[in-house]
């Protein structure tokens, strides 16, 4: 990993590290407050695809969250770019709420195939024909391929295990947009100005938050709210820059350990 230089950017996940549905983590709201006058940007990076960029922000500020739609980076709108350097016609497998962020795309007669978590259409109808697609020579793109998420009644499937299905029955690999692929972490930076050595990751899920920003050459910081189990930090190498109970206190580190000499 290169030196580590002064931190400019905070990259912070949404779903399991500032809100859990709707309701928010305890103090985020405070804490987040607080990381925004300090000298550093704020981005927020989501695999989120149960719902579209507008609708997650209307959430986020009915929570009482200071933050701006602009702010929001999504792995709805990193899959949309793809599609359109692709300039494929895509079987869209995600939730109705999510589609808003694809208006505009052809989707008539598709040759590709592309999966976020949409709990409404894994049907065997729905998987066969995104399965009979792949084998006739169409990309599957996956949106992610998180395990399992976090939801007020307990832990439940991310798409992740779907898309592993179609993997193994049409024997191809899924070209992968969300988190933890180090391309979505040097797009957040992008329009930041910043390199990967002067940012942090916050984030509930330590392989695709902690250890794939960490792999772009950030830092990650890995809070026990939303998703994580006892263990997680153990299941990554290198283990997370630090492990703490939850948004809030990762934030007092950052202020206090990481923006110390300002």
């Amino acid at each position: 990993m290169a030196s580590r230089r002064a931190l400019k950017a905070v990259l912070i996940d949404l779903s399991g590290t500032l809100h859990i549905e709707d309701a928010a983590v305890p103090g985020a709201q405070e804490a987040l407050a607080r990381l925004r006058q300090a000298p550093v940007a704020v981005k927020f990076v989501t695999n989120t695809t149960k719902e579209c960029k507008r609708t997650l922000f209307e959430r986020l500020r009915r929570l009482n969250f200071d933050l701006q739609e602009q702010e929001i980076f999504t792995s709805l709108t990193a899959a949309r770019n793809l599609l359109e350097q692709r300039a494929v016609r895509p079987l869209l497998l995600v939730e109705d709420s999510a589609l808003e962020d694809f208006t505009g795309l052809e989707t008539s007669d598709p040759n590709a195939v592309v999966i976020g978590l949409a709990p409404d259409h894994f049907n065997y109808q729905a998987l066969n024909k995104a399965f009979r697609l792949i084998l006739d020579g169409a990309p599957l793109i996956a949106i992610h391929k998180a395990r399992y998420y976090k939801r007020k009644d307990g832990l439940a499937l991310g798409p992740g295990p779907f898309v592993t299905g179609l993997e193994y029955a049409t024997d191809t690999k899924a070209t992968v947009v969300g988190k933890p692929e180090k391309a979505f972490f040097l797009e957040a930076l992008r329009d930041l100005n910043c390199s990967p050595e002067e940012a942090v990751m916050i984030g509930d899920d330590a392989r695709d938050d902690v250890g794939g920003a960490q792999n772009a050459g950030m830092l990650g910081i890995l809070v026990k709210t939303g998703k994580y189990r006892p263990g997680d930090e153990g299941k990554i190498n290198p283990p997370p820059h630090l492990t703490c109970d939850s948004f809030p206190e990762a934030v007092n580190h950052i202020l206090e350990h990481l923006l110390g000499s300002k």
